[in-house]
């Protein structure tokens, strides 16, 4: 049965998600992943020009999912802090629920790839640090700039603890308590 147009592609995205889930953390090739789809490697390269761009489509999908729902969360919640608050809890949720990007977003699985994937990261993390920083001074926070960085540190922090303990420790874990602290 032929596939529909982009579903080739979003089948590359899942395998190579679905291999980042692996507790081993190891480097993941061109020829395990057409593998793991069952296509050649010539195949990959139809949908995509380079492993990086696979990298790259898949920090698209966590830009667009964890944005979109930090924007509902800042248009639901009117306090700064709740929104920060739950923004944190989301993000936590997110890799928890998708293992694999969890790896992307600590850098894991960026190690032996382009430099440029990192940097995208980077400039994801700045944008959630300025999301940050705007709810604290939506709040008043005098010391907001400061508050929002910690917050950061924290959340980048659960997602390196996740992924360094071959997803074992979830990010979610003890967070009622985490987030009396973080509050």
């Amino acid at each position: 049965m032929a596939l529909k147009p982009g579903e080739r592609r979003a089948q590359i995205l899942q395998a190579l998600a679905g291999l980042l889930e692996s507790p081993e953390g190891e480097k993941i090739t061109t020829a395990t992943l057409a593998a793991k789809v069952g296509v050649s490697e010539a195949a990959l390269y139809r949908h995509f020009a380079s492993k990086a761009q696979m990298y790259e489509a898949l920090i698209d999908f966590i830009e667009e999912t964890v944005f979109s729902l930090a924007n509902q969360i800042i248009a639901a919640a009117p306090d700064g802090r709740t929104q920060v608050l739950e923004i944190v809890a989301m993000l936590l949720a997110f890799a928890e629920k998708n293992p694999g990007m969890v790896r992307v977003l600590a850098g894991d699985a960026l190690t032996h790839e382009d430099a440029r994937l990192q940097a995208r990261i980077n400039r994801l993390q700045d944008r959630l640090e300025a999301t940050f920083r705007q709810s604290m001074q939506l709040a008043g926070h005098p010391a907001y700039a400061t508050v929002a960085s910690v917050v950061l540190a924290f959340v980048v922090g659960r997602w390196q603890i996740f992924s360094k303990s071959a997803l074992k420790r979830r990010p979610t874990e003890n967070w009622d308590a985490l987030a009396k602290v973080l509050a």
